[in-house]
């Protein structure tokens, strides 16, 4: 569908919903995350009093864009304080942690495209910390990455981050110092397109996320030093197969029983946990395992391994299953989904149950609609979805692909009772959206071709045993610096000469997905398989020294980054 051909199915009122507020319109939304100018929602779906962070004007009028006033307007500041807190995850279910405001996830931070969005951070944390502005082609000095964009803001200092945000989409923000995503410290930033080519009755913002930080005294840190000891521990660990049944990683897939598999832990074992039961189960919290204990998971979408940590919980908008948040809305709605996956080690396949989702953009950039019945985020990755409520109940389900349980959140288009937590709906094991590759971009985000000017080969090396992933057999150096020329088309060809899948981030720009006669889908974060290898375009438009890494933290932790440079 075209651009205009979109805009012309555009409800007449859809600008006044998106800037009075959807709750005003009478949306019920999900605690912790909000959809147009609107604050959270009350747990039972009501809206609840304050405000997202919406990019402003001093004067308290909304923020001009450039495209009509030929002139950056900047929004009035807003002020986040990273501090530790005790947060619920529901069901009486307390953790200590480091979150944004003592919210989990973080507030939303909302802007319209060609804004300048101005904030700044206070470090309330014992640690030094930054503020990445994940996917969003910031100004250099603005990207958040300690010692290479900016000194790390110490200890009861702060920061003011101010950029023009280029381009509509759903981003988000997180810390990029050690380990400190696998903490509460990440939250949405939503950038509306003034021009809105959708028609939607309500939008719903949604963040997955794996959680082990203050669960029986652990930390990430903890976490992270048990797996680099490489010392397995006595227990029971459990592999679950997810089988594609068009053997190329798209398509419809259903998974195999699940069978033993070899134990990797690196913690205190608790012998006596009991295994999945069949297709889809899902272990509860205390069934035995050790929080953090790395075991040998995998999925045949993901290649095989799919990661090293058995996290305790999985949360959606901050929530466990046993007590999740809650949407609502009214049969026949149409409702836009913006999924962020958050989570530090942990790929999730996601499915609203009795509905199929129309996927509309991929990492905030439009694509050629596609509808299908579930799909799979690696880390980072993020994408948006328009579905049709039906009447009823239904569980939408994000399913920890290749680990054990799942986070839920419950729609609510009727009166029944809620689906327990081990609900699985049977869309998780169609057609499954595993990689953008499947996806077109739209025309009008399309990447020209061209011959590239430069071609930049990276390698991902390393292995679990040793922990030692790095790039090109060597960790982390920033005197590394991969050099391209301002204006050069450059392909990028990243191969993974490892064992296991690797989602690979470029800060600072959108590549093209390179495929045969044109450009793929704009990307700024990409699932590598095993052995595979990911070919794509960028133009180096954006001058500075740019970040490339696994977001897989503990992999990037463990020096799975390099840096690429121009002036």
């Amino acid at each position: 569908m075209s651009r205009q051909e979109q805009t012309t199915r555009t409800s007449p009122s859809r600008r006044a919903v998106l800037r009075v507020g959807i709750a005003a319109a009478g949306a019920g939304l999900p605690a912790g995350c909000s959809g147009g100018a609107h604050g959270p929602a009350r747990r039972d779906g009501a809206p609840g009093p304050a405000p997202t962070r919406s990019a402003r004007d001093p004067d308290g009028g909304p923020a001009a864009s450039p495209r009509a006033t030929g002139a950056e307007r900047p929004s009035g500041g807003l002020t986040l304080t990273a501090t530790p807190g005790t947060i619920d995850l529901g069901a009486g279910r307390t953790v200590r942690t480091w979150t944004y405001d003592e919210e989990l996830p973080g507030r939303e931070v909302r802007v319209t495209a060609g804004d300048t969005l101005r904030l700044t951070l206070n470090n309330h944390l014992p640690d030094p910390t930054t503020v990445h502005w994940h996917g969003i082609a910031v100004r250099n000095d603005m990207d958040g990455v300690p010692n290479v964009t900016q000194p790390p803001i110490r200890a009861g200092g702060s920061f003011t981050y101010r950029f023009r945000v280029p381009h509509p989409g759903t981003y988000w923000f997180h810390p990029h110092l050690g380990l400190q995503l696998d903490r509460g410290l990440y939250a949405p930033l939503i950038v509306d397109d003034p021009d809105e080519p959708l028609s939607y009755d309500r939008e719903w913002v949604i963040v997955l996320d794996d959680w082990i930080d203050g669960v029986d005294g652990l930390s990430p840190d903890d976490v992270f030093a048990r797996i680099r000891k490489g010392r397995p521990a006595p227990g029971h660990g459990v592999r679950q197969d997810h089988r594609d049944e068009n053997g190329a990683g798209e398509g419809s897939s259903r998974p195999s029983p699940p069978r033993g598999g070899v134990d990797a832990g690196y913690g205190p074992a608790r012998d006596g946990g009991p295994q999945p039961r069949g297709r889809g189960s899902s272990a509860s919290p205390h069934d035995g395992r050790a929080p953090g204990a790395g075991r040998r998971m995998g999925s045949e979408l993901l290649g095989g391994h799919t990661g090293d940590i058995d996290y305790p919980h999985y949360l959606v908008n901050g929530r466990i299953s046993a007590d999740p948040s809650q949407f609502r809305a009214r049969p026949g709605e149409r409702i836009r989904l913006r999924i962020i996956n958050a989570a530090a080690e942990t790929p999730f396949r996601v499915a609203l149950g009795g509905h199929r989702l129309t996927i509309t953009h991929s990492d905030g950039f439009p694509v050629q609609h596609q509808t299908v019945d579930s799909l799979l985020l690696g880390m980072a990755e993020r994408y948006d979805a328009l579905v049709t409520v039906k009447g009823g109940v239904f569980p939408f389900t994000a399913l920890a692909e290749g680990k054990r349980g799942a986070g839920m959140a419950v729609l609510r288009a009727g009166r029944a009772a809620a689906p327990k937590p081990s609900a699985r709906p049977a869309e998780l094991y169609r057609d499954v959206l595993v990689s953008a590759r499947r996806l077109r971009p739209h025309e009008s985000v399309a990447l020209e071709r061209r011959r590239p000017d430069r071609q930049l080969k990276i390698t991902l090396t390393g292995g679990t045993e040793r922990f030692d992933w790095g790039i090109d057999h060597g960790s982390y150096s920033p005197d590394r610096i991969h050099r391209v020329e301002r204006g050069e088309r450059v392909r990028l060809v990243v191969v993974n000469a490892t064992d296991m899948w690797h989602p690979v981030h470029l800060h600072g720009h959108t590549y093209g997905l390179a495929g045969i006669g044109s450009l793929g889908a704009r990307k700024d974060t990409s699932v590598v398989l095993p052995h595979r290898k990911l070919v794509c375009d960028l133009d180096a438009d954006n001058p500075g020294r740019w970040m490339l890494h696994c977001h897989n933290v503990y992999h990037s932790e463990s020096g799975m980054m390099t840096t690429l440079g121009y002036r």
